[in-house]
């Protein structure tokens, strides 16, 4: 039986969607699906627990992603296991999938995730240009981080359960693999809700560079860092020139999200999170 650990704090407004696509085209027996609200006061427990009894429900008063991961693994009852965000959107077909290279012993892969859909439609030009560039950078591709699903073996699961508790926390579990023990499995798909404003999208990237920094006092900066070089710009513009103003708006968000970051980062305080609300929106 496959476990699905979602971690959950104050997701009144969208914890309902992922669980009906994770319910739709699975069977009892087939997934576990455990909801850790940690810190909730909202309405997050209750609309999860409407779901039916293949929904179990676990209460936690701290709000911390990382307590609330470790208790879903206490509650969880097989492997492999999925760690999936309440923000999200994955199919019970896309958890099959991401399942199927985990239970070959012989492979060595002991992590996957899925691809990811984006949608922009809703989203101010200059994020949409973000997004265009964004994708396309070769550690965003290949890296299992900023997908909000990551599904293990057992001996992955230990491996990542032995991590210290960081803020990329999904960057972490990434970095814990090396390229041959993970795999982005094409055949699986999650959406993404994207930020739909600049203001909104600064704030990600705030978070995203304070918790790279943090990952980074964790490991060797050349193990660690998924930060785009000068040279990936570079040769993105060299194979499509047409992105150059998307790559100008990468630029400025990147050196705002440095600027709003450095405060943190000087006082070590690695536990603000700068939430973006607006991707919450229906």
């Amino acid at each position: 039986m496959t476990s699905i650990v979602i971690p959950a704090h104050n997701e009144a407004r969208v914890i309902g969607r992922l669980l009906d696509s994770l319910l739709v085209d699975s069977s009892a027996d087939e997934t576990d699906i455990v909801v850790v609200c940690n810190g909730c006061t909202d309405d997050t427990a209750r609309i999860a627990a409407a779901r039916g009894p293949r929904v179990r429900v676990v209460e936690i008063p701290v709000p911390s992603k990382h307590a609330a991961l470790r208790t879903g693994d206490e509650h969880a009852r097989g492997f492999p296991r999925l760690y999936v965000d309440a923000d999200v959107v994955i199919t019970g077909a896309g958890v099959r999938a991401l399942t199927e290279p985990l239970d070959d012993d012989t492979s060595g892969i002991l992590a996957t995730a899925p691809e990811r859909r984006i949608p922009l439609a809703a989203c101010a030009w200059r994020v949409r240009a973000y997004y265009q560039v964004w994708q396309r950078l070769p550690a965003v591709r290949e890296g299992l981080f900023g997908r909000g699903v990551i599904a293990v073996s057992k001996a992955g699961q230990a491996r990542i359960a032995a991590l210290p508790p960081l803020m990329a926390d999904d960057l972490a579990a990434s970095l814990a693999f090396v390229p041959e023990e993970r795999l982005v499995v094409g055949a699986a798909s999650v959406v993404i809700q994207p930020p739909r404003t600049w203001r909104d999208l600064i704030k990600r990237r705030i978070r995203a560079a304070v918790s790279t920094a943090q990952v980074e006092q964790h490991h060797r900066p050349e193990e660690a860092s998924a930060r785009t070089s000068t040279a990936d710009l570079a040769a993105l513009l060299r194979r499509e020139p047409r992105l150059f103003a998307g790559v100008v708006v990468f630029v400025a968000a990147a050196v705002a999200a440095r600027r709003g970051a450095g405060k943190a980062i000087r006082a070590q305080d690695f536990g603000t999170w700068l939430r973006d609300e607006s991707s919450r929106q229906n």
